[in-house]
C-alpha cells in the first residue's frame, strides 16, 4: 500500500466515523437497532447535490442534507414509538422507502458534482493541493462534531437519552419524557449519517442512489473494531474509539486487498468486511480469557 492510498484510507475513515458515531449513538446509547442508515446516508448525499447544483451554497446545502436525514430518522423513531413496531422493521420500511424518496430528489440515478462549487473547492488551490489537505480537512470536521456531540450528551438532555437507552422504565420514573429522546435521539443520530453522506458527495465529486448499500455494516464495524483496541468505559473514549476503529477499519480494508499474496479483488470487499468485523467481536472475549488464565496462574 503506498502513500496515495494510505491517505485515501484515512481520509475516508474519518468521514465515516460520523457514521460510526450516528450508530454508536442509536445501538449503544439507545439500544435502537436502527438500519435507516443505509437509506439517510444517501439522502444525505442527494440532498446536498441537487441543491448544490441548482445553485445552492454549499454549506446551506450541507446543512439541509442534516436536516433531511434527521426527518428520516424520526420517521423511523415515529412508527417505533406510537405505533409500538420493532426496531428494526421499522427501520426496514424507512429505509425501503428513502430509496425511491432518493430517486425522486435527484431525478436520476446519480449527479456529478465535478466542477461545481463544494464546501472543499477552497482545498483545490494549487498552493494548497496535497495528500494531505483532504484528510486534515476531514479530521477538523469530524473533530468538531466529536466535540459538539461529547457536549450534547454531557449535558441534561444528553444524560436524559442516556437514561432512556440504559434503563427506560427507571428513566421514565424520574420524569424523563423517553418517547421524546428516542425520537431525538434516532433523528441526530441519522443526521450524523446524513451528513456524512453529503461530505462524501463533495468530497469523492458525485452521489448515487446506490451508495448507502452496506453503509450498518461500515458503522457497525467501526464501532466494534474501535471497542475491541480503546475498551472504552467513558463517553469521550467511545467516541474517539470510533473515529479510530472507522480509520483502523479502513487501512485493514485497503493492506488486505492491496497485499498480493492474499489474491483478493475489489469484489472481495465483504469477505474481508465479514472477517474484520468477526475477528474484533472475537477480541475481546480472547482477551478476558488470556486475563483470566494469567489470573489464574499466579
Amino acid at each position: 500500500m503506498n502513500l496515495i492510498q494510505f491517505m485515501g484510507a484515512v481520509e475516508l475513515g474519518l468521514l465515516y466515523g460520523l457514521v460510526a458515531m450516528g450508530v454508536w449513538l442509536s445501538f449503544r446509547i439507545l439500544d435502537f437497532p436502527d438500519l435507516t442508515v443505509d437509506g439517510s446516508f444517501p439522502l444525505g448525499a442527494a440532498v446536498c447535490a441537487i441543491l448544490i447544483v441548482s445553485g445552492v451554497d454549499p454549506w446551506v446545502a450541507t446543512f439541509c442534507a442534516i436536516l433531511a436525514g434527521m426527518l428520516a430518522g424520526l420517521t423511523t423513531a415515529w412508527i417505533s414509538v406510537r405505533w409500538n413496531i420493532l426496531h428494526l422493521l421499522a427501520s426496514i420500511l424507512t429505509m425501503t422507502a428513502l430509496y425511491s424518496i432518493n430517486l425522486r430528489i435527484m431525478g436520476r440515478p446519480n449527479i456529478a458534482l465535478l466542477g461545481e462549487k463544494t464546501i472543499f473547492s477552497a482545498l483545490e488551490d494549487p498552493a494548497l493541493r496535497s495528500l494531505f489537505t483532504m484528510p486534515f480537512a476531514m479530521f477538523i470536521l469530524s473533530g468538531v462534531v466529536l466535540v459538539l456531540l461529547y457536549r450534547f450528551l454531557m449535558s441534561e438532555k444528553g444524560l436524559a437519552i442516556r437514561a432512556t437507552g440504559a434503563n427506560s422504565r427507571m428513566a421514565k420514573a424520574q420524569g424523563v419524557a423517553v418517547n421524546r429522546r428516542i425520537l431525538f435521539g434516532i433523528s441526530l443520530s441519522n443526521g450524523l449519517v446524513a451528513l456524512a453522506g453529503a461530505l462524501f458527495a463533495q468530497s469523492q465529486g458525485f452521489a448515487d442512489v446506490t451508495m448507502g448499500v452496506g453503509t450498518i455494516i461500515v458503522g457497525l464495524a467501526a464501532v466494534i473494531v474501535g471497542e475491541a483496541i480503546f475498551n472504552p468505559r467513558i463517553i469521550l473514549t467511545a467516541l474517539i474509539a470510533c473515529v479510530f476503529g472507522s480509520i483502523f477499519y479502513r487501512l485493514a480494508i485497503a493492506m488486505a486487498l492491496n497485499a498480493g499474496f492474499l489474491g483478493l479483488q475489489a469484489s472481495d470487499l465483504q469477505l474481508v468486511t465479514a472477517v474484520i468485523v468477526g475477528i474484533a467481536m472475537v477480541t475481546p472475549k480472547l482477551r478476558a480469557k488470556i486475563l483470566d488464565f494469567a489470573s489464574s496462574g499466579r
